[in-house]
Protein backbone atom coordinates (compact mmCIF):
# COMPACT_ATOMS: atom_id res chain seq x y z
CA UNK A 1 0.00 0.00 0.00
CA UNK A 2 2.45 2.82 1.04
CA UNK A 3 4.77 2.05 -2.52
CA UNK A 4 1.22 2.87 -4.29
CA UNK A 5 0.50 5.94 -1.96
CA UNK A 6 4.34 7.11 -2.82
CA UNK A 7 4.11 6.35 -6.38
CA UNK A 8 0.88 8.36 -6.67
CA UNK A 9 1.75 11.22 -4.17
CA UNK A 10 5.10 11.55 -7.01
CA UNK A 11 3.11 12.05 -9.68
CA UNK A 12 0.97 14.34 -8.24
CA UNK A 13 3.69 16.91 -6.90
CA UNK A 14 6.45 16.34 -9.16
CA UNK A 15 5.35 18.94 -12.04
CA UNK A 16 4.18 21.26 -9.21
CA UNK A 17 7.38 21.42 -7.83
CA UNK A 18 9.02 21.61 -11.17
CA UNK A 19 7.29 25.25 -12.16
CA UNK A 20 8.83 26.00 -8.68
CA UNK A 21 12.34 25.07 -9.70
CA UNK A 22 12.36 21.56 -7.57
CA UNK A 23 13.23 18.12 -8.10
CA UNK A 24 11.19 15.63 -6.29
CA UNK A 25 13.85 12.68 -5.00
CA UNK A 26 11.87 10.82 -3.17
CA UNK A 27 9.07 10.35 -1.69
CA UNK A 28 8.32 8.04 1.52
CA UNK A 29 5.42 7.23 3.38
CA UNK A 30 5.63 5.71 6.91
CA UNK A 31 2.86 4.19 8.91
CA UNK A 32 3.19 4.82 12.54
CA UNK A 33 1.02 3.17 15.07
CA UNK A 34 -1.25 5.09 17.61
CA UNK A 35 0.21 8.21 16.08
CA UNK A 36 -0.36 10.45 12.82
CA UNK A 37 1.93 8.25 10.25
CA UNK A 38 4.10 10.64 7.95
CA UNK A 39 4.07 11.44 4.21
CA UNK A 40 7.75 13.09 3.47
CA UNK A 41 8.22 14.56 0.18
CA UNK A 42 12.18 15.32 -0.47
CA UNK A 43 13.13 17.44 -3.05
CA UNK A 44 16.75 19.38 -4.48
CA UNK A 45 17.54 22.21 -6.52
CA UNK A 46 21.16 23.09 -7.95
CA UNK A 47 22.87 24.53 -5.19
CA UNK A 48 21.05 22.70 -2.28
CA UNK A 49 17.88 23.47 -0.45
CA UNK A 50 16.98 25.44 2.37
CA UNK A 51 14.19 25.80 4.94
CA UNK A 52 12.76 28.73 2.80
CA UNK A 53 12.79 25.82 -0.23
CA UNK A 54 11.05 23.49 2.12
CA UNK A 55 8.07 25.50 2.65
CA UNK A 56 7.60 27.16 -0.51
CA UNK A 57 7.56 23.97 -1.55
CA UNK A 58 5.27 22.04 0.72
CA UNK A 59 2.45 25.29 0.40
CA UNK A 60 2.20 24.62 -3.06
CA UNK A 61 2.01 20.72 -3.02
CA UNK A 62 -0.26 20.39 0.18
CA UNK A 63 -3.17 21.00 -1.04
CA UNK A 64 -2.74 19.63 -4.72
CA UNK A 65 -2.25 16.45 -1.95
CA UNK A 66 -5.78 17.06 -0.13
CA UNK A 67 -7.64 17.54 -3.18
CA UNK A 68 -6.71 14.00 -4.55
CA UNK A 69 -7.04 12.78 -1.18
CA UNK A 70 -4.50 9.79 -1.75
CA UNK A 71 -3.88 8.98 2.34
CA UNK A 72 -7.10 7.50 4.20
CA UNK A 73 -5.63 7.99 7.38
CA UNK A 74 -4.49 11.35 9.18
CA UNK A 75 -0.82 12.41 8.39
CA UNK A 76 1.90 14.59 8.67
CA UNK A 77 3.20 16.10 5.55
CA UNK A 78 6.98 17.00 5.52
CA UNK A 79 9.15 18.58 2.95
CA UNK A 80 12.88 18.17 3.21
CA UNK A 81 16.11 18.29 1.73
CA UNK A 82 17.49 14.71 0.82
CA UNK A 83 20.82 15.56 2.47
CA UNK A 84 24.26 14.39 1.34
CA UNK A 85 24.14 11.23 1.46
CA UNK A 86 20.94 9.81 0.03
CA UNK A 87 20.42 7.00 -1.49
CA UNK A 88 20.93 6.27 -5.22
CA UNK A 89 17.56 5.06 -6.55
CA UNK A 90 17.13 7.05 -9.81
CA UNK A 91 19.00 6.96 -12.76
CA UNK A 92 20.00 10.43 -12.11
CA UNK A 93 21.05 9.71 -9.40
CA UNK A 94 23.84 7.48 -10.48
CA UNK A 95 24.83 9.41 -13.05
CA UNK A 96 25.51 12.06 -11.29
CA UNK A 97 27.94 9.85 -9.31
CA UNK A 98 29.43 7.75 -11.57
CA UNK A 99 33.37 7.43 -11.36
CA UNK A 100 33.01 8.15 -7.21
CA UNK A 101 33.17 6.20 -4.09
CA UNK A 102 29.96 5.06 -3.03
CA UNK A 103 28.82 2.78 -0.23
CA UNK A 104 26.99 -0.63 -1.05
CA UNK A 105 25.42 -2.63 1.63
CA UNK A 106 24.80 -6.34 0.04
CA UNK A 107 21.50 -8.31 1.39
CA UNK A 108 23.93 -11.52 0.74
CA UNK A 109 28.22 -11.69 1.83
CA UNK A 110 30.07 -11.27 -1.19
CA UNK A 111 33.86 -11.84 -0.05
CA UNK A 112 32.79 -12.25 3.23
CA UNK A 113 31.10 -8.72 3.55
CA UNK A 114 28.17 -7.60 3.30
CA UNK A 115 29.34 -3.38 3.30
CA UNK A 116 31.91 -2.25 0.58
CA UNK A 117 33.33 1.14 -0.29
CA UNK A 118 33.62 1.19 -4.30
CA UNK A 119 33.68 3.26 -7.19
CA UNK A 120 30.75 3.23 -8.97
CA UNK A 121 31.70 2.85 -13.19
CA UNK A 122 28.38 2.00 -14.94
CA UNK A 123 24.81 1.31 -14.34
CA UNK A 124 21.27 0.42 -16.49
CA UNK A 125 17.95 -0.45 -14.82
CA UNK A 126 18.87 -3.94 -13.63
CA UNK A 127 22.49 -3.61 -12.23
CA UNK A 128 25.58 -1.97 -11.86
CA UNK A 129 29.41 -1.72 -12.72
CA UNK A 130 31.63 -1.50 -9.47
CA UNK A 131 35.61 -1.73 -9.09
CA UNK A 132 36.80 -2.48 -5.64
CA UNK A 133 39.96 -0.90 -4.15
CA UNK A 134 41.87 -3.93 -5.38
CA UNK A 135 41.09 -3.15 -9.16
CA UNK A 136 38.22 -5.93 -9.72
CA UNK A 137 35.29 -4.85 -11.59
CA UNK A 138 32.00 -6.22 -10.42
CA UNK A 139 28.62 -5.83 -11.42
CA UNK A 140 25.63 -6.73 -9.27
CA UNK A 141 22.49 -7.09 -9.76
CA UNK A 142 20.48 -3.86 -8.20
CA UNK A 143 17.64 -6.56 -6.57
CA UNK A 144 21.05 -7.52 -4.42
CA UNK A 145 21.83 -4.24 -3.13
CA UNK A 146 19.47 -3.24 0.24
CA UNK A 147 20.99 0.27 -0.32
CA UNK A 148 23.37 2.46 -2.11
CA UNK A 149 24.71 5.59 -1.00
CA UNK A 150 27.60 8.06 -1.82
CA UNK A 151 30.47 7.55 0.38
CA UNK A 152 31.41 10.72 2.08
CA UNK A 153 35.29 11.18 3.94
CA UNK A 154 35.09 13.00 7.06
Amino acid sequence: MSKKVEESVMQLVAPAAAQLGYTVVDVEYVKKRGEDSELVIYIDKEGGVDLDDCEACSMAIDPLIDAADPIEESYILCVSSPGIDRPLKRPEDFARHLNEKVDVKLYEKRAGKKEWTVTLRGYDEKAISLETEKGEAWELELAKIAQIRPHIDF
